[in-house]
């Protein structure tokens, strides 16, 4: 049981990371919501069918651990370091300051908005495999995707960039 739980780890520990990641641009919180995560996983092991189930109760675990997060967290006040840009690293190919500049645009959607941007562009789910993730119906995921990339696009023709 414990070699299992330890290949479930392994193997899917860098999606529930990157998923809690890029939902609160937190490293600290991130990391300690998928140990949470993968602490109730060990606790429910009994009731994993399959690999492809536990990759499914893991993404619906973390995606509900994000949003509850970002609601509790909605009334506790900001400061610290952990809102602190991280220092500069190497520049990675591409845009960079466009990379930056859309993550920050992405982060100012809303709670389930934001999960759903993530899930189809970051995991490149399909809507229909969201919808089943996050537990809403299609046609509200698909209304969240257009209306979010509706919101994207003005930003970026506001600030000047061809969308």
């Amino acid at each position: 049981m414990e070699a299992d739980f330890a290949e479930l780890v392994r193997a899917n520990e860098s999606q529930v990371y990157s998923l809690a990641w890029h939902y609160l641009r937190n490293r600290p919180r991130a990391e300690e919501l998928a140990q949470d995560v993968f602490l109730d996983l060990y606790r429910n092991l009994g009731a994993i069918q399959s690999e492809d189930h536990a990759r499914h109760w893991l993404r619906v675990a973390i995606c509900r651990r994000c949003l509850d997060e970002t609601r509790r967290r909605r009334f506790e006040p900001v400061n610290g370091l952990d809102h602190a840009p991280e220092p500069a690293g190497p520049a990675e190919p591409g845009d960079p300051l466009l990379a930056d500049f859309l993550e920050r645009m992405v982060a100012s959607l809303g709670g389930p908005a934001r999960m759903v941007m993530i899930l189809r562009y970051q995991e490149d789910l399909d809507p229909a495999d969201i919808a089943a993730v996050l537990d809403m119906p299609l046609a509200t995921v698909k209304s969240h995707l257009h209306r979010s990339l509706e919101k994207l696009r003005e930003k970026l023709t506001r600030k000047g960039v061809k969308a």
